[in-house]
């Protein structure tokens, strides 16, 4: 239950536009659409962003990014919504579950690795970064500007995943289908909506 009043559609065509784009999107209307109901304007402009950050990243290391991100925030929402992306084009349920519970043991590369330990980092303390954590995805061949795509990637996601978790938002109850063992290494926030 959010700590907020989630307006309905009717609370402004802005929000009713939102909400339907939404519903025709993902069939339903997800509960982190409707934590923006207030402001509609936000996640537009906010999913402009994250379109333009996004258009500049393959998907695999866009999401293996934000998983590493929301893992650090433990932002149950976000790394169920983003672990079901790699769960639909990238990895089995498995694949993906060891990737969420040891990076450094699952079956992804060594460049990968360190994104992940570098997107981190940023999540946890950005000031702690130094020129050594960037040498080092640079020994992985990343070039300045995909650098700067981990870091953007990364430090969006804070907002979004901030955002929802202060305001009491949980994952959608669609997400209960998921296999067991994996929704268990997802949920390591807030449980899912209605979950027990």
């Amino acid at each position: 239950m959010p700590f907020i009043e989630m307006p309905d559609a009717s609370a402004n065509e802005q929000t009713a536009k939102l909400y339907a784009q939404a519903e025709a999107s993902y069939g339903y209307l997800p509960n982190m659409v409707k934590a923006f109901g207030h402001r509609p304007e936000v996640m537009e402009s906010w999913s402009a962003l994250l379109s333009i950050i996004k258009a500049n990243m393959n998907l695999r290391r866009y999401e293996l990014v934000t998983m590493a991100a929301a893992k650090e925030m433990k932002s149950s929402y976000c790394l169920l919504a983003h672990g079901s992306v790699l769960l639909r084009d990238v990895f089995t349920a498995e694949a993906l579950r060891q990737v969420v519970d040891d990076p450094d043991a699952a079956a992804i590369d060594d460049a990968e690795r360190a994104i992940m330990r570098f997107a981190a980092k940023v999540v946890r303390d950005a000031s702690s970064i130094e020129g050594g954590d960037v040498d080092e995805l640079r020994r992985h061949s990343l070039s300045d500007a995909e650098i700067f795509d981990i870091v953007t990637a990364a430090t969006v996601r804070c907002f979004f995943s901030k955002t929802l978790d202060a305001l009491g938002v949980q994952a959608d109850s669609a997400y209960e289908k998921l296999d067991p063992d994996l929704k268990t290494a997802l949920v390591i926030g807030r449980p899912i909506d209605g979950a027990a």
